[in-house]
């Protein structure tokens, strides 16, 4: 493994740990402000029960995701010197503001873990709403910084320098509004289904029924929502790559010579050697028609630029793929959901359904960052500086990728034995008390 090789899987392997915990992070607290609201409006301890349940989940999810976070920030000097060099001055702002929304939420956090009895009711309440928000809005920051990689703007460079900087163009590049949406509204459809299926898993074992078909419907109702907007959202996400990058939508698709009527590729593997689909079912004029509201429109392809400019095509398209595959999945199952529970009764085949979609829009998550990552090269700033060029000239980064390995393991081990022991203390506490 070379030193670049090994700079870009741990940094890879890094933001696909962090993410799941970042995901968890933005949206699980309006999970327990939903069960805590209605706790205060109806007065049933079930929602005070599943608030509680709900808070400790957050919380160990939130210490995890600060320590992979914090080792991304270090990562981030470490392996790629060059880019902190020129990339800092421009878009450092919403990494300073991503700082302080986590700082408050650290502080609400507190505030809602100890603030039980102590507090006005409704004051504790907005408190755990504030977590929410301050994660959210620290997702959105960090999203624009990468959105900037995708869309560089707010300065010059001239002579391998960035001059006359605009830090404010630069956060509010192009691509910070789809890429934000997009990832928010992924954030909450991941976790939705994620916690509903844990949830009709211990439902379907029989204990404390009624609880976790309440936790279930609550959670639902945010991942359903959000499965049913994400196609919107990645169609006008779509249409910003082809203005953008559009070297990347080509690859997106496997899309090699440019054309009118360009196809939609379901499945397949592009073949680079040949510059052609295979095993795909086209469906003629869709990506035209997608990238530009147009069957007859033009959509250049990968020829049009030199080959060591290419992405990776064949990861990048199946990568796609996988993404928009689950997407589709979990959009079909929010629309059962939503069926089931107008008809007042979910079949067990349908509940042991969302049992096994418990990993999927974390997949989903995870392909769609292969997409945008992957689809950038061998650019880390589009256009601008190459990957290549920004890795730290230290040798022996192999090392530092096992070692981060073992550290990521650790953690990983760590969180599932805290919620496995968390949940069986919940479960004891249920009986006891519902």
């Amino acid at each position: 493994m070379d030193d670049l090789l090994a700079a870009r899987s741990t940094m890879a392997f890094s933001l696909g740990f962090h993410i799941i915990f970042a995901s968890v992070g933005m949206t699980m607290p309006f999970f327990m402000s939903a069960a805590h609201y209605l706790h205060l409006k109806t007065g049933k301890p079930v929602y005070l029960e599943l608030t509680k349940m709900w808070l400790k989940g957050v919380a160990i999810l939130f210490a995890v995701g600060a320590v992979s976070g914090t080792v991304l920030s270090f990562e981030l000097g470490l392996l790629w010197p060059e880019f902190m060099k020129h990339a800092m001055p421009v878009i450092g702002m919403p990494f300073s503001w991503e700082g302080t929304a986590f700082f408050l939420e650290a502080v609400a956090i507190g505030l809602f873990l100890y603030g039980w009895e102590r507090m006005n009711k409704w004051v504790h309440w907005a408190t755990g709403l504030v977590v929410g928000i301050a994660g959210f809005s620290s997702g959105i920051f960090v999203v624009a910084v990468n959105g900037w990689m995708n869309a560089p703007t707010g300065f010059d460079w001239v002579d391998g320098a960035a001059v006359n900087i605009d830090p404010v163009a630069a956060m509010f590049n192009e691509a910070w509004l789809h890429q934000t949406m997009h990832m928010q509204v992924a954030a909450m459809q991941a976790v939705g289904f994620a916690v509903a299926g844990i949830h009709a898993a211990l439902y379907l074992k029989g204990k404390a029924k009624e609880f976790h078909l309440r936790a279930l419907k609550i959670a639902l109702t945010f991942g359903a929502v959000a499965s049913l907007l994400q196609p919107l959202v990645g169609h006008f996400a779509g249409q910003r790559v082809a203005e953008l990058q559009p070297a990347k939508l080509a690859a997106m698709e496997g899309h090699f010579k440019t054309s009118k009527q360009a196809p939609l590729w379901i499945g397949g593997i592009p073949d680079v050697e040949t510059q052609e689909m295979k095993w795909g079912i086209p469906l003629p004029g869709m990506l035209s028609f997608i990238a530009y509201d147009d069957v007859n429109a033009e959509v250049r392809g990968l020829e049009e630029w030199p080959r060591e400019e290419w992405p990776p095509v064949v990861i990048t398209h199946v990568a796609f793929q996988i993404m928009v595959g689950i997407g589709g999945v979990l959009a079909v199952l929010s629309l059962l959901f939503f069926y089931f529970w107008r008809k007042g009764n979910f079949p067990p085949w349908f509940l042991w359904t969302l049992v096994f979609s418990v990993p999927l829009g974390m997949i989903a998550i995870e392909a769609g960052w292969t997409v945008t990552e992957v689809g950038r090269q061998p650019w880390i700033v589009y256009g601008v500086m190459k990957t290549k060029d920004a890795v730290t000239p230290v040798p022996g980064m192999q090392y530092h990728f096992y070692l981060f390995l073992v550290l990521y393991f650790l953690l990983a081990v760590a969180t599932v034995w805290l919620f496995k022991r968390q949940i069986q203390v919940a479960q004891k506490r249920l009986e006891d008390v519902l």
